[in-house]
Parts: structure tokens; C-alpha cells; sequence
């Protein structure tokens, strides 16, 4: 099983644009694009060929936020359409072709998640305030609001789009019931705050990043606790699984992203970074990974960097 997936001969390749750091990067729903959002008030799409990454990779700049891009994700079902989410209090939805907004909806507060229920009908969004709104994609309207009186970090929805996952800052999962909206478990999750969420696609597990330092893997089916993964040692900002559900990637302020086997607990690779992490995300196809950080110059200014591991040594 571990021979399966061998990264010895592999390496990391660095793409710059941003004039400060990326907070969020994300793969479209066939993994030929990649879009990374910055403090730059910016939002990038590259256009990326996940077997050469080679040459020079043409992108295109998603310009109109006054404030940094926290987060992006792509439309599940259209290769081209994406959704960034701002602390301008601002959700825009872009055509990656054109680089140009095509919806815009004024929210109330600093939006620092987002994310698009899995038949791309609906997109959740959390801010500051542990507010959270959904809008239906066509009209771009709020159709639900909810404010939570505890500290809500990231949502998520599972593969049927029937469950919705709040992570909290008591160290819980909130599983409510979708479109409802009502509480169906609450998770005791981690000893401390809840950061990250990732749901696999394959439906059998979701991975819950915290503040202890530990991923812990659930069954979704019998919402269990089967494994806790302890490679990282500061709190874990964010956590992937790749596109069979067999990897998961995890990260933190530890100089080191942590590749594990889901079902081993083993650690399979360790990619060096030379900061904190805020973003990992796993190619939708293949074996590759895009990650961001709090990487800075020899003059301690940003670098506005990201960088895909996965490209074997030509």
C-alpha cells in the first residue's frame, strides 16, 4: 500500500504574482486551473497542466475588491466560474475566462469563508462575526442567515448536500441538517478551538484540523472518530485530502506540510516550506498539491508566492 505513492523523485515549483501573501488557493473542479486569493486585494487564476507545469504560466488578474481576498473555491460543476469572498464585505463571482465579475452581493460583515455546496446551486459564506449567509447562485440573494453566539471558523457541506459542518472555537463540529439549517450533533471534537474542515470526495470521511495540533479522521456514515494524525506540532490551519480519499495533507506554522495515509495514520511524505502555511489543496485528478504561506523576502517583505508540489524532476 505505502509503495503506491512514492514522492521521493518529485519536487515543488514556485509561481509569483501577488505583491502579498496568498491566503487561499484552490484547483477547478477538472484541476487545470488554480486560483489563489491575497492580501493584495487581488485574486489570480493560473493556468496549470498538472503533469508538466512547464514554461511560462500565463494568469489573469480577478481585480474590484478594496480588501484582502481570504478565500476562494471554484463552482463544482463549471471549470470557469469561481466565487472569492473578501473583508470588503463583499462575495463576487467571476468568469476565470475573462476575468471579469459577473455577480456581486454586499454582505454584513468581514467574509473570511466560502464555500460551494457540491451541486453548485448554493454558496455558504462566514465572516467575522460568525455570521452565516448562503446565497442561491443564480440571483445571488441571501437565502439563509444565521448568526451562532460561539466563534465559528470553517463550513462545509458533505458530498449529498444534505449535512452542513460548522467547526467552533469550543473545539466542536456542528452537524446540521441542510436546507433546515437545523442541529442534528454536535461533535466533541478537539481539546481546544477547531480551525479547518475537509470533506473527502469519495463521501466515507471528513478530517478536522485544530488548535491541539491534531487532525482527527471521522466517519461520516456513523459521524466517529477512527484515527487522529499527531505529525504537527502548532495548531493546524489546513488540511486536503487528495482525489481518492487515500492522502490527507495537513499544515501549520511547522516548517513542513505532513502527507499521511488515511487509513494507515502513516506519514508518506514531508514537503519543507520556509513559513506558516494558510492554504493546502490537493489537485481534483492527480497526485498534486498547491500550497500558500507566509513566505517573506530576505528583506522580510511578503512574497507573494505559491507553490505546487508534484512535478517529477525533468
Amino acid at each position: 500500500m505505502e509503495e503506491k505513492y512514492s514522492f521521493k523523485n518529485l519536487h515543488s515549483r514556485e509561481y509569483s504574482g501577488h505583491k502579498k501573501k496568498v491566503h487561499s488557493v484552490a484547483w477547478n473542479c477538472i484541476g487545470t486551473k488554480l486560483a489563489s486569493g491575497s492580501v493584495d486585494q487581488t485574486a489570480r487564476i493560473w493556468h496549470i497542466e498538472p503533469h508538466h507545469g512547464h514554461g511560462k504560466v500565463k494568469d489573469i488578474e480577478l481585480k474590484g475588491h478594496t480588501d484582502s481576498v481570504d478565500q476562494l473555491c471554484w463552482d463544482p460543476k463549471h471549470p470557469d466560474l469561481i466565487a472569492t469572498a473578501s473583508g470588503d464585505k463583499t462575495v463576487r463571482l467571476w468568469d476565470a475566462r475573462s476575468g471579469k465579475c459577473s455577480q456581486q452581493a454586499e454582505l454584513s460583515g468581514e467574509n473570511i469563508n466560502i464555500t460551494y455546496k457540491p451541486d453548485g446551486t448554493h454558496v455558504a459564506v462566514g465572516n467575522r462575526d460568525d455570521e452565516l449567509t448562503i446565497l442561491d447562485v443564480r440571483k445571488f440573494k441571501p437565502i439563509h442567515r444565521r448568526k451562532f453566539n460561539y466563534e465559528v471558523n470553517e463550513i462545509a457541506w458533505n458530498m449529498t448536500g444534505e449535512m452542513f459542518f460548522l467547526t467552533t472555537g469550543n473545539g466542536t463540529v456542528e452537524v446540521l441538517s441542510y436546507p433546515s439549517l437545523r442541529p442534528l450533533d454536535t461533535l466533541m471534537a478537539h481539546t481546544a478551538g477547531c480551525y479547518c474542515i475537509a470533506i473527502d470526495s469519495t463521501g466515507r470521511h471528513f478530517a478536522v484540523g485544530s488548535a491541539d495540533s491534531l487532525v482527527s479522521l471521522w466517519v461520516i456514515s456513523e459521524m466517529l472518530c477512527v484515527r487522529t494524525f499527531t505529525k504537527l506540532e502548532w495548531p493546524v490551519r489546513t488540511i486536503s485530502f487528495n482525489h481518492t480519499g487515500d492522502l490527507i495533507a495537513s499544515a501549520s506554522e511547522d516548517l513542513f506540510i505532513d502527507i499521511s495515509n488515511v487509513h494507515t495514520g502513516k506519514t508518506v511524505h514531508h514537503i519543507p516550506c520556509r513559513a506558516a502555511m494558510n492554504s493546502v489543496e490537493w489537485n481534483p485528478k492527480y497526485n498534486v498539491l498547491a500550497y500558500a504561506g507566509d513566505d517573506k523576502n530576505k528583506y522580510q517583505a511578503d512574497e507573494g508566492v505559491f507553490r505546487i508540489f508534484g512535478f517529477e524532476n525533468a
